[in-house]
């Protein structure tokens, strides 16, 4: 998701002087269509124009860390986005995503107390500790973190005004080794969900059917995640985007909305 200031200019420039010869480059062909995510490693760069759809990134990498230019990221996202794609909405947000109840002892915003669909939390590595977990992340991440940015840069603060894309990586920390270890993280993702749909918010799944089977495992169909729509990350070219539309979605029931390819150092998003 890194592309570097002057990396961004290069591919300004060689877009340029692609079009000057009459010959238009990739992003120029595809940018009626084409969705751009972004996030922190994104803060000093110089972001693309005319984005048919942004998905900003609310949080800095960890579920309990912010995004420093949130705002700024906003900002650009409600100005540039074109709304070419009817089936997305111009402004979406996503949000980092864990479970660090196995190192529970390492971090100080593991719960210690409250009532879940699992019974009452009270601090161990349970499953409503988990959900309590998830919930908890949620609810910081919007008060805390999306609205006063919200507020900064001019948009509507109302989270029920936007999708949530729950990102879902092995690169956060997950509890893992064993069938009741994904059921604790799906737990977490539960607890997230909950706390968004309950204000009213759209939620959906971002992860690769690799990492979301080692994280979460299979769905119940009586889980919150179950029917939820994915966004599937993996792609490479925009082809690769395309056919990923027709890849089965993370959860039962739902959908393949989204797609994600990389090009010249930056995420861009197909609409399916």
């Amino acid at each position: 998701m890194v592309i570097g200031p002057g990396r961004a200019l290069g591919v300004a420039a060689l877009a340029a002087v692609a079009l000057a010869c009459g010959v238009p480059s990739a992003a120029a062909r595809d940018a009626p269509e084409v969705g751009y995510d972004v996030s922190h490693p994104q803060c000093d760069d110089v972001l693309p124009g005319d984005p048919a759809f942004a998905v900003v990134g609310v949080n800095g990498g960890l579920a309990t860390r912010p995004n420093p230019c949130l705002a700024e990221q906003l900002a650009w996202a409600a100005e540039e986005a074109t709304g070419e794609v009817p089936a997305q909405p111009e402004v979406q947000l996503y949000v980092n995503t864990a479970n660090p109840g196995q190192v529970r002892d390492l971090v100080t915003t593991w719960p210690t107390g409250g009532l879940t669909p699992y019974g009452r939390c009270d601090g161990d590595n349970s499953r409503a500790c988990s959900w309590r977990y998830g919930w908890e992340r949620a609810a910081v991440t919007v008060t805390d973190f999306f609205v006063p940015a919200a507020v900064d840069a001019g948009l509507d603060p109302d989270p029920a005004r936007y999708r949530w894309w729950l990102d879902v990586e092995t690169t956060n920390t997950w509890q893992t080794g064993s069938a009741p270890a994904r059921a604790r993280n799906r737990a977490a993702l539960e607890g997230m969900t909950t706390r968004l749909t309950v204000i009213g918010a759209e939620v959906g799944l971002y992860s690769t059917g690799y990492q979301w089977r080692r994280i979460a495992g299979p769905v119940p169909a009586d889980s919150p995640l179950h029917e939820l729509d994915s966004w599937l990350a993996g792609a490479t070219t925009l082809a690769g985007a395309r056919e990923a539309c027709e890849r089965d979605p993370l959860v039962g029931g739902g959908r393949v909305v989204l797609t994600q390819y990389v090009e010249d150092g930056l995420d861009h998003d197909h609409s399916c």
